[in-house]
C-alpha cells in the first residue's frame, strides 16, 4: 500500500512539474512573439548596469584625486589632466553616439547602447550585428547576436590575464638579446593591428562607388593629423598633441556626410 502511495504521489508531482513547464514555455514562445527589442525593462536593465559601471568611474575618479594630492602633486595639474582627459573622450563618444543609431535599427537602442558604452567595439559590434542580414524582430535571434557581441568581445579581456605575463617577458627578452629585432617586431605587430582595419576600410572597393566612402574618409582624417603635426612642428604648441585626434576623428565623421550624399 505504501509503494502504491508513493507511486502515486511521484506522478502527481511530476504531473504538477510538467504543467508549470508548460506554463513557463509558453510564456516564453509568446514573448518571442511579442518581442520588442526596445522594450521598458531592456531600458531599466542596461540603465541599472550603466549606473553600476558609471559609479566606479567616479569612485575610482575621486579616490585618485584623493590619492595625488596626498602624494603632493598640485590641484592645477590634477585638473589640467581630468579637463584634457574629458575633452579627448568627446570625440570617441560621439563616434559611439553615432554607432548606437547606426545598430539601433536592427537591434533597438538598449543592447547598442549597453554594447558600446561598456566594453564594446563598433567595427566588432557591426560584423556581429550583420550575422542575420535582416532586422531583429525574434527573441531567439536577438540573443544569439546579444551572445555572439559578448562572448567574442570577452576574449579581450581574459586573455591578457592569461598571457600577458608570458608576452611581456617574451618581448623583454627578445629587446635584451638584440634591441633591434625587439623594435622592428614592436613594429611588425602595430602594423599587423593597422593592417587589419585597413582590411575593414578597403574591403568594399570593388562593390562600387560606395566602397569608396571608408577609404576617403581615411584619408580625409589622416591628412588633417598631417596637418596637425606639421602645425605642432612649426608653432611648437604642445596643446595640439592633446587634440589632434579626437579633432581628427570629428573631422573625419563629419567629412563622411558629404562624401556619402555624392557616393552614397
Amino acid at each position: 500500500m505504501g509503494r502504491v502511495w508513493y507511486t502515486f504521489l511521484k506522478r502527481k508531482q511530476s504531473f504538477r512539474f510538467a504543467i508549470k513547464n508548460a506554463g513557463f514555455f509558453m510564456f516564453f514562445q509568446l514573448n518571442a512573439v511579442q518581442f520588442d527589442k526596445n522594450a521598458p525593462v531592456l531600458y531599466v536593465i542596461v540603465a541599472l548596469i550603466l549606473a553600476v559601471v558609471v559609479a566606479q568611474a567616479v569612485f575610482f575618479l575621486v579616490r585618485a584625486y584623493r590619492r595625488g594630492v596626498k602624494i603632493g602633486m598640485s590641484k592645477a595639474v590634477l585638473h589640467k589632466t581630468m579637463v584634457r582627459a574629458g575633452i579627448f573622450t568627446v570625440a570617441p563618444a560621439v563616434a559611439i553616439l553615432v554607432g548606437i543609431v547606426a545598430l539601433s535599427q536592427k537591434l533597438g537602442i538598449p543592447l547598442p547602447w549597453l554594447r558600446l558604452s561598456v566594453i564594446g567595439s563598433f567595427s566588432y559590434e557591426t560584423i556581429a550585428a550583420n550575422i542575420f542580414p535582416d532586422n531583429v524582430t525574434d527573441a531567439t535571434i536577438y540573443v544569439t547576436v546579444a551572445l555572439v557581441m559578448t562572448c567574442g568581445m570577452l576574449v579581450s579581456m581574459f586573455l591578457p590575464l592569461i598571457t600577458g605575463k608570458k608576452i611581456q617577458r617574451g618581448l623583454m627578452r627578445m629587446r635584451q638579446r638584440d634591441k633591434k629585432w625587439g623594435e622592428i617586431f614592436m613594429t611588425a605587430l602595430f602594423l599587423g593591428m593597422i593592417s587589419a582595419f585597413l582590411g575593414y576600410i578597403f574591403g568594399g572597393v570593388g562593390e562600387g562607388s560606395h566602397g569608396w566612402i571608408p577609404v576617403l574618409v581615411f584619408f580625409v582624417s589622416a591628412i588633417v593629423m598631417a596637418l596637425c603635426g606639421l602645425l605642432l612642428k612649426v608653432t611648437k604648441w604642445r596643446w595640439i598633441n592633446d587634440y589632434a585626434l579626437p579633432f581628427c576623428i570629428i573631422v573625419g565623421m563629419a567629412s563622411a556626410v558629404p562624401i556619402t550624399m555624392l557616393l552614397g
